[in-house]
């Protein structure tokens, strides 16, 4: 099965328009009882969320996991900081991208693959502010001619 593929939960729209994403990874994440309870629910937002590298382990910030609503008092924290399951040699690449070159890891889709709940993560570049109205001006010209050629056919 490839990467990224599997029944997409949650999906990270303004990575894409933020960061060049050079390179991804997929990574499995430590959760509590009912946190994946509520994934499958769909009740995951990856909105604000960021992806840190401390003590040789990666860590997921700020993504949200609202509460399962058949939880009982030992329901989970919504934005507690999750473990993800990286082998070490690609949390090794991403240090180096890191440290050395600037780049930002950036979770890009939650999905489920084979029953387990799987992040995909990005190594992306910054977009400065002309990158992104160029990128603005190619989608654009890109739907002007699907309006051309569909005006035409019709």
């Amino acid at each position: 099965m490839a990467k990224g593929s599997g029944k997409v939960l949650a999906q990270n729209k303004k990575a894409g328009h933020d960061y060049f994403i050079e390179e991804t990874y997929e990574a499995g994440m430590v959760l509590q009882g009912t946190e994946i309870k509520a994934i499958r629910a769909g009740k995951v937002q990856l909105k604000d969320s960021y992806v840190q590298i401390r003590n040789g382990e990666a860590w997921i910030y700020n993504m949200h996991i609202s509460p399962y609503e058949q939880g009982n008092r030992f329901n989970h924290d919504p934005l507690r900081v999750r473990k993800l399951l990286l082998h070490k040699k690609q949390i090794g690449e991403l240090v180096g991208a890191v440290k050395r070159d600037g780049y930002t890891i950036v979770p890009l889709k939650m999905y489920i693959k084979d029953g387990y709940a799987k992040l995909l993560i990005g190594l992306g570049k910054g977009k400065k502010d002309y990158d992104k109205r160029n990128d603005m001006k190619k989608k654009e010209a890109k739907r002007e001619v699907e309006r051309a050629f569909k005006a035409r056919n019709q």
